[in-house]
């Protein structure tokens, strides 16, 4: 085979795959159709030139024309590492800080009904007397509210409260495929145990126990919480203002953000489920402990608030069917 006769047949051919493949992300279809033909035949050309041919040059240039052509035709896969990493520096938070207003919603009034709850069981000794008897309450307000986080192994009292607390926020999520209606009657559910359990230790003058033993969990926790009914319920709100798209495809993008944030949410509660099992029941001094859950809360409001921000002015969405592993096709 006439080796340079070859090559200046060819040379336009591969000159022209090689343009395509550097302009992948911008191709007309009619650009993709012939990106596909050319790499087909650059490719029969590459077997020709390895059969026919000493000149390893030659086949040193068309094998890495073919295998860029080949990333470009059948879409080059990125590494799963890269993938955890854009999701928790980009999917979960810009998720998360888009549903802000509806996380802090949720919030300021779960934590104002806690506290008149509290406030008036803790006010009213009919109330009192309603919940259980005068022996049960000093039965809680001397033992068992305290003992809850230490009669238990550190380690397996952490794996059964992080289940516990992420089947509490999958039920949430969950009832989202209700356009977000049963979240406000679980979230009540919740915040009338706490204002209960809070009122009656205020009423036996033990409220500095109560809160040093709730706040070094229980911030990321609720928090977390929060987050779950505030995607859920804004999930609803889709079904009534969709915005400019269509219905169908807001509630499509909400119902994945969705998804986002429970897959985000699973981190948050293991860490939130580690510092009651560790921290809370520890000898620390209330201060610390108290410090320690302070800081966790923090962390986490500030990485939502930094990566969330950074990835809305990137015009990101979180939208989990965003992959990068596209095919150009026509």
């Amino acid at each position: 085979m006439d080796i340079d006769a070859f090559v200046a047949a060819h040379r336009p051919e591969w000159d022209r795959l090689d343009h395509l493949v550097k302009r992948r992300s911008s191709l007309t279809g009619a650009e993709v159709d012939e990106l596909v033909d050319l790499y087909q035949r650059v490719s029969t050309h590459l077997s020709i030139v390895r059969s026919g041919s000493t000149d390893a040059m030659l086949v040193g240039r068309l094998s890495a024309l073919v295998a860029q052509a080949r990333s470009a035709v059948t879409g080059a896969r990125t590494p799963a590492w890269r993938e955890l990493v854009r999701f928790f520096t980009v999917s979960f938070p810009v998720v998360a800080y888009r549903a802000r207003w509806w996380w802090l919603a949720t919030g300021v009034a779960c934590v104002a009904v806690g506290w008149v709850v509290g406030a008036w069981v803790a006010g009213d000794p009919a109330v009192q007397a309603a919940v259980a008897s005068p022996e049960e309450i000093t039965q809680l307000v001397e033992h068992d509210f305290a003992d809850y986080y230490s009669e238990h192994p550190a380690a397996s009292f952490a794996s059964q409260v992080w289940v516990n607390n992420a089947l509490v926020s999958a039920q949430v999520i969950l009832y989202a495929i209700f356009m977000g209606l049963p979240i406000p009657y679980v979230l009540w559910a919740n915040t009338w145990s706490v204002g209960v359990s809070g009122g009656l230790m205020a009423s036996r003058d033990k409220l500095d126990i109560f809160f040093g033993l709730i706040m070094p969990h229980g911030l990321l926790e609720l928090t977390a919480v929060f987050l779950a009914a505030a995607v859920g319920m804004r999930l609803g709100w889709t079904v009534i203002d969709p915005g400019p798209r269509r219905r169908v495809d807001a509630l499509a993008e909400q119902g994945r953000a969705v998804i986002s944030v429970a897959l985000g949410l699973v981190v948050v509660l293991f860490v939130s489920g580690l510092i009651e099992a560790f921290v809370t029941p520890s000898g620390l001094p209330t201060w610390a402990r108290i410090g320690i859950g302070v800081l966790a809360e923090v962390a986490f409001l500030a990485y939502v608030v930094v990566f969330g921000r950074r990835a809305l002015r990137q015009n990101e969405t979180g939208d989990l069917e965003r992959a990068p592993d596209l095919a150009p096709t026509a």
